[in-house]
């Protein structure tokens, strides 16, 4: 069987979690995965490849990014009257009823997830973890599940499925991730299909919404399946209804029910302590930081470089459209850069790439995304850096994220496949399915 082989060239810089900062190199991807020398093709069992060349004259190469923590339902409900600049508890009942309103069902998580993905790709995101929170009365999980999965497969991106809970009863809920992984992982090992393309992790809302009995169920579903856990932690409502109902902080009761272990990735983390990070550094626990939902909603900002500092591994998530209106991780990771000097010292854009990139795929428990090494997924970005916004950039690389935040990616190639060629993508008609979205939200009456 012939090797089917992506070299990438012409690039005048490539960088990754690894590899020596801004070499200049030719990225060569062999039957979906990055390879150790652009001769690796000959090396295919008949000696034949199927090749293709993919132009990156004088671009920046970079691991396809890792979106650690959205709310892909969200991108229908953007800029909601009632929903900006209010405390976590009115924007969290305001969400609610806006939910209520639209009778979500597997039809709109389908093309909520359409929309958010394809926003994404074109940020040059190639796997995003998607914590969902919302199970309507009555709605079948497998479907709404399946409904976000089918979205990622028709545009080529990787999803890990996070089986959220926000009060809901734990047991249903814990039965329906067995459900949802039979159904739509068969044959996976770890949570993950052997292709990589799908993933299922379980994800309570956090101790404001979910107590010590959901927790457990969620946990032990995880442990018997192999699944990656993660929640949200210690942001202004969390803290809040911990006192209220335990008179404890929330990683203590995270602790106590067994929450705070390698396996666990906690989102958010505005309020937190130098012991509190101390105890979760220790436990091996990953954290999520997104700057561009915390901070402008006024809910705080997570302390990245003390966490980095402590030794937790750390990632970058845009949060949902329904307090980030935007799905782009790199603007996001700009952003990262400009407030860490708020809540400790300043963070040099090399660290936040590293959050982008590897962070969110340790996040993840996937060492094979994130990284241009040898042996890793083929999941891979092409920067433009030619236009009046990179003149003058001395440092290409660092200026990806401080020069253009709002640059489109020339290429994205996932698992070897090219899904955005030239700033546009392969795999939808991106106008299509933004009106889709938006004939959607207008009979259901979103927005108004």
């Amino acid at each position: 069987m012939s090797a089917r082989v992506l070299r990438v060239t012409g690039a005048s810089a490539v960088w990754s979690p690894g590899l020596e900062s801004g070499v200049a190199a030719t990225v060569e991807c062999v039957d979906g995965r990055i390879a150790a020398a652009p001769d690796d093709a000959a090396a295919a069992p008949d000696g034949a490849a199927v090749v293709e060349t993919l132009d990156a004259d004088g671009g920046v190469v970079t691991p396809g990014l890792v979106n650690a923590h959205h709310h892909l339902l969200q991108s229908a409900f953007r800029t909601l009257p009632g929903t900006r600049g209010v405390e976590m508890a009115v924007w969290l009942a305001r969400m609610r009823e806006a939910y209520v309103a639209a009778r979500v069902d597997d039809e709109l998580v389908e093309l909520s997830a359409r929309v958010a993905l394809a926003e994404s790709l074109l940020c040059g995101v190639t796997t995003v973890a998607d914590h969902h929170l919302t199970w309507p009365a009555g709605a079948d999980p497998m479907q709404i599940a399946g409904a976000a999965y089918a979205g990622a497969q028709a545009l080529g991106s990787r999803l890990a499925f996070v089986r959220g809970n926000a009060g809901d009863d734990p047991d249903a809920a814990a039965a329906s991730v067995e459900a949802i992984h039979a159904a739509h992982l068969p044959g996976a090992s770890g949570g993950t299909t052997a292709d990589g393309m799908r993933q299922l992790a379980v994800g309570p809302s956090g101790v404001h919404a979910d107590g010590p009995a959901t927790f457990a169920a969620m946990g032990e579903v995880a442990r018997r399946l192999g699944l990656r856990r993660r929640t949200q932690a210690n942001e202004q409502v969390d803290v809040a209804r911990a006192a209220e109902l335990y008179g404890r902080r929330p990683l203590d009761l995270l602790e106590e029910w067994g929450w705070l272990a390698p396996d666990v990735t906690l989102a958010h983390l505005c309020d937190i302590t130098d012991p509190e990070i101390a105890s979760i550094a220790g436990s091996g626990v990953t954290a999520t930081h997104a700057p561009a939902c915390d901070l402008p909603m006024g809910w705080g900002v997570a302390p990245v470089a003390r966490l980095r500092d402590a030794g937790v591994t750390v990632g970058l998530g845009t949060s949902g459209g329904g307090s980030n209106d935007a799905g782009h991780l790199l603007a996001d990771a700009r952003l990262a850069i400009q407030v860490a000097p708020l809540a400790g010292r300043p963070l040099d854009a090399l660290e936040v790439l590293e959050m982008i990139t590897a962070g969110g795929a340790d996040g993840l428990g996937r060492p094979e995304l994130g990284r241009l090494t040898p042996g890793s997924a083929a999941d891979l970005v092409v920067w433009d850096v030619s236009g009046v916004a990179d003149a003058g950039v001395a440092d290409p690389i660092r200026g990806l994220l401080w020069a253009a935040p709002g640059r489109r990616p020339r290429h994205v190639v996932v698992g070897g496949q090219v899904v955005v060629r030239d700033f546009e993508l392969v795999t939808a008609d991106e106008r299509a399915l933004a009106a889709d979205l938006r004939e959607q939200c207008a009979r259901r009456g979103i927005g108004r």
